[in-house]
């Protein structure tokens, strides 16, 4: 099963709002086929794998790491049938799928057609592979994480706001790497203002090579401030940008920007500001299972406040910038008592160039 949790791992980033799954086929002792899901509307990893091994799939054991599908609201034809027909003896799965299309009717209809099947085999893992999925299916909000990085002292900016660059290069190709991992990004119309950051995830910038594939770039602007120059708002083939408003923006105010191809909607507004609990549960419908948060320290305590949040990634360099009128990495009030603090879970370390990231759960 820990081999077919790396295979499943190849899909990440591709495979939203699907979940990664990996398969094997192993038939004494050997594999004998082996598959990952590559994306939506491709072949599942059982059938893959399944495919790979042929005639050898008769009696052999499939190794897959969450539960085969088995409904017909997809693209692809359920894999239940497909196991059942490949004459397996036995099949071993990680996790129950909870979404409820499936939640254990696979494994039911396996077992009706004699299949021996075992579940909970690296469930834990399995489970942790696929956390913003789940966090989606069960909730119907995508799995938000807040990144940002700091001086060592929890400033993101000088009094004045000059934020370039607080962390080294290493660092910042990281996070490139995780915004191409996720649904969407998302910041607020002061970060497009004062740093104009194009939002894209880069494998490289000279020359300038994007990730094959590009988050939705989620711009939150209540009363509509950001630039038709932005460059987000540039080049939409590459990257589509969707403006989140109030409304209070008129129509008239709203056409420049489509007419450029950038998205505007309006949604509730939450102490004058866009609601970011409505937001979440529009990206939601949309099948956006992952946001990452490159806000400011504005939009920072805002998630936080929500509880939206379900994940901090803050990478620290080690500078000092000292004096109250920084800017710090969470804005707003801070809370009376320190019983009121936020503690993070399940903490690591870790350092990457010059500058130390550390992460953990809420």
């Amino acid at each position: 099963m820990t081999l077919a949790l790396r295979l499943a791992a190849k899909g990440r980033g591709k495979t939203s709002p699907n979940p990664m799954v990996g398969a094997l086929v192993v038939k004494n002792g050997r594999i004998v086929g082996r598959g990952y899901h590559h994306g939506p509307g491709q072949p599942h990893a059982e059938i893959l794998a399944l495919n790979q091994a042929g005639p050898r799939a008769n009696g052999a054991t499939l190794y897959v790491t969450l539960e085969p599908c088995c409904h017909l609201l997809k693209r692809t034809p359920p894999c239940v049938p497909a196991v059942i027909q490949s004459g397996v003896r036995q099949v071993v799965v990680a996790m129950v799928d909870p979404n409820p299309s499936v939640k254990g009717r696979g494994i039911a209809a396996l077992r009706r057609a004699g299949i021996m099947v075992t579940t909970g085999t690296a469930q834990e893992e399995a489970a942790q592979l696929n956390r913003a999925y789940l966090h989606w299916v069960r909730t119907g909000r995508p799995y938000v994480i807040l990144k940002a990085g700091m001086t060592l002292d929890g400033k993101v900016a000088t009094a004045k706001g000059e934020s370039r660059w607080i962390t080294g290069p290493s660092a910042r190709q990281e996070a490139h790497r995780f915004r191409s991992q996720v649904d969407a990004v998302v910041v607020g119309v002061g970060t497009v203002i004062h740093d104009d950051p194009a939002l894209t995830a880069r494998l490289s910038d000279r020359p300038l090579k994007l990730a094959p594939k590009q988050p939705l770039r989620v711009v939150l602007d209540s009363r509509l401030r950001t630039p038709l120059t932005a460059r987000i708002c540039a080049k939409q083939d590459q990257a589509k940008t969707l403006i989140v408003t109030t409304s209070r923006v008129s129509q008239l105010r709203r056409r420049p920007f489509e007419r450029a191809g950038v998205e505007v909607v309006s949604l509730s507004m939450k102490n004058g500001r866009v609601s970011l609990p409505a937001l979440m549960t529009v990206l939601g419908k949309r099948g956006i299972t992952s946001v990452l948060i490159e806000g400011g320290s504005t939009v920072n305590a805002a998630a936080l406040r929500a509880k939206l949040v379900n994940r901090v990634l803050f990478y620290l360099a080690p500078t000092l910038l000292g004096g109250q009128d920084a800017k710090a990495v969470i804005g707003d009030r801070s809370p009376i008592r320190l019983a009121q603090a936020l503690t993070l879970r399940h903490v690591t370390v870790r350092r990457i160039g010059n500058d130390m990231v550390v992460e953990g759960d809420l």
